[in-house]
């Protein structure tokens, strides 16, 4: 919205901005700002219900704090064996929740631990509000599974057997001898959508193997509608060149 309507708004905000300059102060109306907050449910009933607006930080360099909607993941890196600048993150991220009215899900939260040496130390449970986290050997990021050894058979295993779910309802269409073009439109939306999600952070680093698995799949889809599809080689390529060029 912003984008399309910035031709018309960028002399003014130009002008505030030089006149803040000339005047070394900032404008009034840059210091106020209205938030809207976005409802997680249909029905409002209490605070719960809506998306937190998190001005909640990490304050160490050596951890990171990424937050998407009402979704938190705290990274630490470990090194020398000190934990204390991540537990300490995370210890400040409950005590933020409990005064601001989020509520941790103790159910979801899990811990994953990354460590390629030989000889693993024994590590102290993470505890949160007398809580103990349940540590994970792999876990859902924004819907891509990670793994602690960083491969990628987890992940890929369940994008193909949802998308082999899916073809069913292809095969259904096409029985109902819906248009081809359809057809193809449908796997698109519907099953190549779910082969392709974050395609451009696992699929360069995936074994042949399992690229053979997920092609598989799509000559399935091919038999069904009777029309060649893109392969995934092709789709991660544009949609590389896609990030890499900002898509233009």
């Amino acid at each position: 919205m912003f984008r399309k309507s910035v031709h018309v708004v960028f002399k003014y905000l130009t002008h505030i901005f030089n006149r803040s300059l000339h005047l070394c102060e900032v404008p009034a109306c840059f210091k106020r700002s209205t938030i809207i907050p976005l409802p997680k449910k249909p029905k409002i009933t209490g605070l719960n219900d809506y998306r937190p607006n998190s001005d909640c930080t990490s304050t160490d360099p050596s951890v990171k704090l990424l937050k998407f909607a009402d979704d938190t993941t705290v990274i630490g890196l470990i090194q020398d064996g000190d934990e204390s600048a991540y537990r300490q993150e995370v210890e400040q991220l409950a005590v933020w929740c409990s005064l601001n009215n989020p509520e941790l899900n103790m159910l979801k939260t899990v811990e994953m631990i990354v460590d390629f040496r030989r000889n693993t130390p024994a590590l102290l449970p993470l505890t949160i509000m007398n809580s103990t986290v349940t540590t994970a050997e792999s876990f859902r990021f924004l819907g891509t599974t990670i793994s602690q050894d960083l491969k990628w058979d987890t992940h890929i295993d369940s994008i193909i057997k949802k998308a082999q779910q899916r073809l069913y309802f292809l095969r259904q269409l096409r029985k109902f001898n819906m248009p081809q073009e359809l057809l193809t439109q449908f796997y698109s939306a519907v099953i190549e959508s779910v082969l392709c999600t974050s395609i451009t952070v696992w699929f360069g680093s995936a074994t042949k193997s399992d690229i053979r698995r997920l092609q598989r799949t799509v000559r399935t889809a091919e038999r069904i509608i009777g029309a060649p599809l893109p392969t995934l080689q092709e789709l991660y390529t544009s949609r590389n060149l896609f990030a890499n060029y900002g898509g233009k």
